[in-house]
């Protein structure tokens, strides 16, 4: 492509077209799964909580792209690259977020959809604000790497009384080019929860 801006319908956009740094970044494929469990419309109001380099918050932004996005996040290096980010794909509903979660969730609009990829060690005190502050109807969607997170995701959203609850872990698997050969190199695997609030 000679443009770096996505230009696409579909999501997924590659992993090397963000401005990176030393922050976890949700890479393509697992953003793909991500988002589709959201179930975004194009009016929504989404929470991206730990939103890290900001490639969730971009995407989500090119799909809702009435609605509004608030990234959260606390680290500084990763808010500059969230703004980057932001400028790079012109996804001007992003509104940035700086701050602790669940604290710095205080005030912003009821959200739609709300997507955990970061807790900073607050993960249960962030999920209940959230939940408590979705509407019916809305969806969360938690991303997980420790089987503790994936545990207390599932007693929550129960606790809660959220519906379709869905539970999916996604590995994902790359080739890696040597030269003369490729050689398929796997990244940790995710657990991906959501549900909807009843």
């Amino acid at each position: 492509m000679s443009s770096r801006q996505w230009i696409y319908k579909t999501g997924g956009i590659p992993d090397e077209m963000f401005v990176r740094g030393q922050v976890p970044m949700t890479k393509a494929e697992i953003r793909t799964v991500t988002l589709s469990k959201a179930r975004l419309l194009d009016s929504h109001v989404v929470w991206d909580i730990g939103a890290g380099t900001g490639s969730v918050s971009v995407e989500a932004a090119l799909a809702a792209s009435k609605g509004e996005i608030y990234a959260v996040e606390k680290d500084d290096e990763a808010l500059e690259l969230i703004k980057k980010n932001v400028e790079l794909f012109g996804a001007a509903n992003v509104r940035l977020c700086p701050g602790t979660a669940p604290e710095a969730l205080a005030g912003l609009p009821a959200p739609d959809r709300v997507f955990i990829g970061g807790s900073g060690g607050q993960f249960k005190e962030i999920l209940e604000y959230a939940c408590a502050k979705l509407p019916r109807g809305g969806r969360v969607v938690i991303n997980a790497v420790v089987l503790e997170t994936l545990t207390a995701a599932v007693e929550m959203l129960r606790l809660f009384h959220f519906s379709d609850l869905d539970i999916t872990q996604v590995s994902v698997t790359k080739a890696v080019d040597l030269g003369r050969m490729h050689m398929f190199r796997s990244h940790n695997p995710v657990y991906i929860i959501s549900g909807e609030k009843q």
